[in-house]
């Protein structure tokens, strides 16, 4: 077996201004994605190159009752606001210095992937959220294993995503 590249795609409409929503994605170290993305278990910054492009490492937690066991993955990340008003996180996979494999984790890899948040005109409290990822999980994972855990892992990313947004706009 041999583990191959995955690419999906999501769309959603979420309750939330674009910059609630975003607020819940941005990929920063103690920032709100770890605590309601259950994809998520750590975000660490590597090196701060620009303002908007940083190098990251994020860690994720073993999934599928334990069959996936936990991956880490390092990209480079660029974040965009944009003049219409969205907001884009795009990343790709790097290889860094102060960040070879780690022992515990199986290193993954990033391709052409991000997240969007895009303003609804006439709805202010509304965010069009398109997300998209090709991973390489690595390891040795059956094609069957991987195929069951994304989709239904993309569905839970929007569900928690919305109550994470609700959660903040209650406060």
């Amino acid at each position: 077996m041999t583990s191959e590249l995955l690419g999906y795609k999501g769309e959603g409409i979420v309750s939330g201004s674009p910059e609630k929503v975003w607020e819940c994605l941005k990929p920063v170290p103690n920032g709100l994605r770890v605590k309601w993305d259950s994809n998520v278990k750590k975000f660490e910054l590597l090196e701060q190159i620009m303002e908007d492009i940083s190098i990251c490492r994020t860690v994720t937690p073993s999934a599928a009752m334990g069959i996936i066991a936990p991956r880490d993955f390092v990209d480079v990340i660029l974040v965009k606001q944009h003049e219409d008003g969205s907001i884009s996180s795009n990343a790709t996979n790097v290889i860094h210095p102060s960040c070879p494999s780690q022992p515990g984790y199986v290193r993954g890899f990033n391709h052409a992937c991000g997240c969007i948040c895009i303003p609804i005109t006439g709805e202010p409290r509304k965010t069009r959220v398109f997300s998209f990822f090709q991973t390489d999980l690595g390891g040795l994972l059956p094609r069957s294993v991987v195929d069951s855990f994304f989709p239904s892992s993309m569905a839970e990313f929007y569900s928690n995503l919305t109550k994470a947004v609700k959660s903040l706009e209650d406060l």
